[in-house]
C-alpha cells in the first residue's frame, strides 16, 4: 500500500475533521516522512503482537501502523479525535494516559510521539508497574532523551536516568528537528527505543522510592538524603567500597545504586 506524504495526509485530515491544534494537549503533529519511517522500522524490530499507541493525533504513525498491524489499541485525550478513530474501527481508550489503570491494558509494545509534558512520567510508570510491556519506541524532547541516556557523574544523571536504565536497554532511533512537526515546537526531539531487560529488583515501587530519596536534593551528600536509620549501614557500605562518606547520588553508577539499595535492605 502506498501513502501520501505525512504533510499531505495531515492537511487533508485537518480539513476533513475541521481540526485545529491544541497547545493544552501538547499537540505537535509529526510531518517528517523520514522520522516516521524510522519509527515504523523500530516498531517492526520488536515484532509486536499487542501494540498500543499513546496520542495517535491525526495519524502520522497510526495510518502506517494500521496498514501493517490492523486494528490495535489507542489512547487519546482529544474528544474529536477519539470519535474519528472509533468511527474507522480502532479500539480507543479515552482519557489521560497518566490517569489510566494500566493494569487493565493488555499490550506488549508501546509507541508514541509523546506530548512532552508527560514523557518522563510515562517512562517511570512503565518501568515500575507490573505490565508486561517488552518494548517502547517513544519521542522525547532532546534534553529529556539525553537525561535518560546520561552517564553518572554528569549533570543530566538523575532519577529518570537510573530508573530507565535499570529496567531497559535503551537505543537512539533518530533525532527530529523543529521543522519535522506542525506546529513546530521550540525544542529539538529524539526517538528512543526501550527493550526490557532482566533486573534483580523485584519490588520496583520500593526501588523507585529509594532512588527518589537519593536524588531528593541533588547537591546534598547522599547520607543526608537517606533516612537516619540507614546511616550506619551507609557508612559501612562506603567503607567497603572505598568511597567517601561525602559521596552524592549522581556520583554512583546504576550498579552501585542497586548494590547500595540491597545493602540497606539487609
Amino acid at each position: 500500500m502506498t501513502f501520501k506524504s505525512a504533510k499531505d495526509r495531515l492537511q487533508e485530515r485537518m480539513q476533513e475533521l475541521s481540526h485545529y491544534t491544541k497547545k493544552s494537549l501538547g499537540q505537535n503533529f509529526l510531518v517528517s516522512d523520514q522520522v516516521i519511517f524510522k519509527i515504523i522500522a523500530a516498531v517492526a524490530e520488536t515484532k509486536p503482537s499487542k501494540l498500543l499507541e499513546i496520542g495517535p493525533g491525526l495519524g502520522a504513525l497510526t495510518d502506517l501502523l494500521r496498514a501493517e498491524y490492523g486494528q490495535y489499541q489507542l489512547i487519546e485525550l482529544d474528544n474529536s479525535l477519539i470519535e474519528y478513530w472509533k468511527s474507522i474501527g480502532m479500539p480507543v481508550l479515552a482519557g489521560d494516559a497518566l490517569q489510566m489503570d494500566w493494569s487493565k491494558i493488555d499490550f506488549d509494545v508501546l509507541v508514541s510521539n509523546l506530548p512532552y509534558q508527560i514523557s518522563s512520567s510515562i517512562v517511570i510508570d512503565r518501568s515500575t508497574d507490573r505490565n508486561q510491556c517488552q518494548s517502547m519506541i517513544l519521542m522525547f524532547q532532546k534534553e529529556v532523551a539525553q537525561r535518560i541516556k546520561a552517564k553518572h557523574q554528569t549533570e543530566d544523571y538523575g532519577l529518570l536516568t537510573v530508573i530507565a536504565q535499570e529496567f531497559w536497554k535503551i537505543d537512539i532511533v533518530c533525532d527530529a528537528g523543529m521543522r519535522d512537526f506542525n506546529p513546530a515546537p521550540k525544542v529539538n526531539s529524539r526517538v528512543l527505543k526501550f527493550t526490557r531487560k532482566e533486573s534483580l529488583i523485584s519490588d520496583k515501587l520500593d526501588y523507585l522510592k529509594f532512588v527518589k530519596a537519593c536524588f531528593k536534593q541533588r547537591r546534598r551528600i547522599l547520607k543526608s538524603n537517606l533516612e537516619n536509620s540507614y546511616h550506619a549501614a551507609f557508612i559501612n557500605w562506603v567503607t567497603e567500597k572505598k568511597l567517601s562518606d561525602k559521596v552524592r547520588a549522581e556520583e554512583l553508577s546504576i550498579d552501585q545504586l542497586r548494590d547500595l539499595y540491597f545493602y540497606l535492605k539487609k
